[in-house]
């Protein structure tokens, strides 16, 4: 049986997804993050095939979404800070974590994490600052976080849906740079990292994470710790696919 439970970790809420039986045991600790405008629930089912294959799955709330939603914000406000979410959750890795290590919980400091779109951006960006994440995995998401933020500023202010000054935008790319993972390819330092991509989607660019996944797969000694799922026809929605082989990767790795 499968227990969800709901947590507050430092203010942050969470589903906690785990054996009913193991609850108290000490376990490998997965940390899955949703994508923009979604919630943690969302991401349950495939919570619940990783928690049967043994670990304790974390489903936070991002800033401003699910349970820490803002009532009345509106989506231009949403927008603007978008990249203030994804340094958020980054931030707020390291405490989920610590709050499991404190409590004895978490076990041979085997941590994963990974993320759907924002998510995978969260989790790209998180790689270069925790050389204590055991093995990830990016769902449709972006390594190139400054590429990816210049051309979300770009498409916006366009449409309307950011009103941004020239030296607020400056400030993000500043802010974002320490983050960008196709900046530091060698804080991967070999660990294992999955990519999964559908090459028709239209909000967050395929080139980006395959054109990443190319340059570091070079570095890797060991090929198969570096792996990159296309899906020709695959669009920006999650495949079963996608879950079931995500489920696999984190089975032999973490």
């Amino acid at each position: 049986m499968i227990s969800i439970l709901q947590e507050k970790i430092d203010d942050i809420p969470c589903l906690v997804v785990v054996q009913a039986d193991r609850v108290n045991d000490p376990l490998p600790l997965l940390m899955y993050y949703h994508g923009y405008t979604s919630a943690k629930e969302n991401n349950l089912p495939l919570a619940f095939l990783l928690a049967t294959e043994g670990y304790r799955v974390v489903l936070p709330d991002s800033l401003y979404h699910g349970e820490r939603s803002v009532e009345n914000m509106e989506s231009s406000e949403m927008n603007l800070y978008f990249w203030d979410v994804v340094i958020k959750n980054v931030e707020e890795i390291n405490m989920i974590k610590t709050y499991f290590d404190q409590k004895e919980l978490l076990l041979d400091d085997r941590v994963g994490v990974a993320g759907t779109s924002m998510g995978g951006i969260t989790t790209s960006a998180a790689l270069t600052q925790y050389p204590w994440i055991t093995s990830a995995a990016v769902l449709m998401g972006s390594p190139k976080i400054l590429a990816y933020a210049k051309g979300l500023i770009t498409e916006f202010s366009r449409t309307g849906h950011l009103n941004i000054t020239a030296e607020d935008e400056a400030k993000v790319y500043q802010q974002l740079e320490p983050y960008d993972l196709s900046k530091q390819v060698n804080t991967l330092k070999q660990r294992p990292l999955l990519f999964w991509h559908g090459q028709k989607d239209k909000v967050v660019p395929f080139e980006h994470s395959h054109a990443f996944y190319n340059e570091a797969k070079s570095t890797y000694e060991d090929k198969s710790q570096i792996r990159f799922l296309k899906e020709d026809n695959g669009t920006h929605k999650v495949t079963r696919y996608a879950i079931l082989e995500t489920v696999s990767w984190f089975k032999k790795h973490l």
